[in-house]
C-alpha cells in the first residue's frame, strides 16, 4: 500500500464521523458530503508527519469548512422560502431516512445521524459561530481550546458563545416522545383519520398549538408554496386537502423518530417528520421540495 493509499484508508475510517459533524452543522446531506470532500482535499495537500491526532485534526478542519459555508449563506442573505410572513421559517432540513424495522430502538440513539429534525430547525436560527461552537463542543466534545482558533476568539469567549447557543437551543427545541412504539401509535391514528376524512379525529391527534412547517422549495410553478400553519383545526384542514396522498404513505424512521414518506412507485414525493408529546403531535416538518427529494432514496427493509 502506497503512502497516499494508506492516508486515504485512514481518512475513510473517519468519514462517517465527519459527515455527522457536517450534517449537524449544515442540515444538508449534499453540503455535508461537499464539506467532507473538502476536508479530504485539505488533508491530501498537508504534511501529516506532525498530526498526532488525525481524527481531531479532521474534525476541526471539517468544522472550519462548514463555518465558511454557513458564513457564506449569511452573507448572501438567501431566504429559500421567500420573505412573506407565511413562509419565513418554513425551511425543513434534509431528512435521514431508514426503514422502521431496520434499527432496534435501543440502538437508534447510538447512530451518528439520529439528530432530530426539531433540533436541526433550531440550529438554523443560531449564528454560524454559535452553531459551530455548540455542535463541536456539546455534540462532539471538542475542547474550547481547539474551537477558539476556528471562530477567532479566546477560549473564554468561545465558552460564552457555547453557553448562549445552549440556552437558545434548550429554550426552543420541543420535547419528543422517546418511545418509538407510542410514536407509531400516534402516526397510525393520524394516517387513519386522514384516509377516512375524519376532521374531528385529526384534531384530536393534534396538539391545539401544533405548528406545521411545509417546505416545498423556493418556487413551485412560479409561486411560493411553502408555508407555516399553526393550530389544530388549521393543520387538520391542510391534512384533509392532501388526504389522497396518504393512500401511498408509509411509516419510516425520519432522523431516528417515526415519520412517514409518500413514495408511489418508489419515488419520494414528500417526507414528514413530527414531534409528539402526551400522545399528540406538537410539530410537523414536511419536505416537498422536488429538487431536494430527488437526492433521497426510499428506505428498504
Amino acid at each position: 500500500m502506497t503512502g497516499s493509499e494508506a492516508l486515504a484508508h485512514r481518512f475513510e475510517e473517519h468519514r462517517g464521523h465527519l459527515k455527522a459533524v457536517a450534517y449537524r452543522m449544515l442540515g444538508s446531506l449534499s453540503e455535508a458530503e461537499d464539506a467532507v470532500q473538502e476536508a479530504w482535499l485539505k488533508l491530501s495537500r498537508t504534511d501529516t508527519s506532525d498530526i498526532q491526532n488525525l481524527g481531531g485534526w479532521l474534525t476541526t478542519v471539517t468544522g472550519r469548512v462548514c463555518l465558511d459555508m454557513l458564513r457564506s449563506r449569511t452573507a448572501r442573505r438567501e431566504e429559500p422560502m421567500g420573505d412573506t410572513q407565511d413562509t419565513v421559517g418554513a425551511f425543513v432540513p434534509d431528512p435521514v431516512l431508514r426503514p422502521l424495522s431496520h434499527i432496534d430502538p435501543a440502538e437508534e440513539v447510538l447512530q451518528a445521524d439520529s439528530v432530530g429534525l426539531a433540533l436541526l430547525v433550531v440550529l438554523e436560527n443560531l449564528t454560524p459561530d454559535e452553531r459551530l461552537t455548540f455542535v463541536l463542543h456539546d455534540m462532539f466534545a471538542v475542547p474550547f481550546d481547539d474551537i477558539a482558533p476556528i471562530v477567532e476568539r479566546s477560549a473564554a469567549a468561545t465558552r460564552q458563545l457555547a453557553s448562549r447557543a445552549r440556552r437558545r437551543v434548550r429554550g426552543a427545541t420541543p420535547s419528543n416522545e422517546p418511545d418509538l412504539g407510542r410514536q407509531k401509535q400516534v402516526l397510525d391514528a393520524f394516517l387513519a383519520a386522514s384516509r377516512a376524512g375524519d376532521f374531528e379525529a385529526l384534531v384530536a391527534v393534534l396538539h391545539p398549538d401544533v405548528l406545521l412547517r411545509a417546505d416545498s422549495g423556493a418556487l413551485v410553478r412560479g409561486a411560493a408554496a411553502s408555508k407555516l400553519v399553526q393550530g389544530a383545526k388549521s393543520v387538520a384542514e391542510q391534512a384533509l386537502m392532501f388526504a389522497p396522498f396518504t393512500l401511498s404513505a408509509e411509516l419510516v424512521l425520519v432522523n431516528g423518530s417515526v415519520g412517514m414518506i409518500n413514495a408511489p412507485e418508489g419515488r419520494i414525493q414528500s417526507v414528514m417528520g413530527v414531534t409528539i408529546a402526551d400522545g399528540r403531535i406538537t410539530d410537523m416538518y414536511i419536505l416537498a421540495d422536488p429538487e431536494r427529494l430527488r437526492r433521497l432514496e426510499a428506505p428498504r427493509a
